[in-house]
């Protein structure tokens, strides 16, 4: 059986995004140029917080979107059981914007290379930046690395990063180092 290390849960969690909240109006003011990607499946829980805390503070609505990679990975096809793909909700141009791509776990960067190539069928970005949960260190296959880091996990191959959210029917935010 797996181990199982509790690494993060609340209020710290509440705690990293505000920070997170912060650092992006110090650098996307009002966000009249900027809009937020929460990426598929996972991140789109975390990206929904940061856009709801940045409207809070900014006084408005922060664009949203959703963005699924899934027929941009490189083992699309490599696989013996089928991915499933979610649903791409993007209701505005990526043209000439300063798009923040969040996930929750950063790992080997091949999830992120193939969600800026997924961007492209809306538009060409002025800037892109990634903003993570959870870097997991020493996993990188890809020279890919976020711009916004809630917390370094040193993990081995074999470990994985397991994220708990109350919207997907748990009864806390925890996360988790398995393996």
């Amino acid at each position: 059986m797996a181990q199982k290390r509790l690494i993060l849960e609340s209020p710290l969690l509440e705690i990293m995004t505000r920070r997170f909240c912060q650092q992006l109006i110090e650098n996307h003011q009002d966000f009249s140029e900027s809009v937020i990607l929460g990426l598929q499946p996972r991140g789109i829980h975390f990206a929904d917080r940061i856009a709801a805390e940045l409207s809070q503070l900014i006084g408005k609505d922060v664009p949203l979107g959703y963005l699924d990679a899934t027929f941009f990975r490189d083992d699309f096809r490599r696989r013996e059981s089928p991915l499933l793909p979610n649903k791409t909700q993007i209701p505005f141009l990526l043209e000439n914007k300063k798009v923040i791509l969040i996930d929750d776990v950063m790992a080997t960067g091949r999830m992120v290379r193939a969600a800026l190539d997924a961007m492209t069928a809306f538009g060409r970005p002025r800037l892109v930046e990634l903003l993570v949960l959870i870097d997991r260190r020493y996993n990188r296959h890809l020279p890919i690395e976020p711009d916004y880091v809630g917390m370094k996990v040193n993990t081995t191959e074999g470990q994985r990063v397991q994220v708990e959210w109350k919207e997907q029917g748990f009864d806390t935010d925890r996360i988790w180092l398995v393996g």
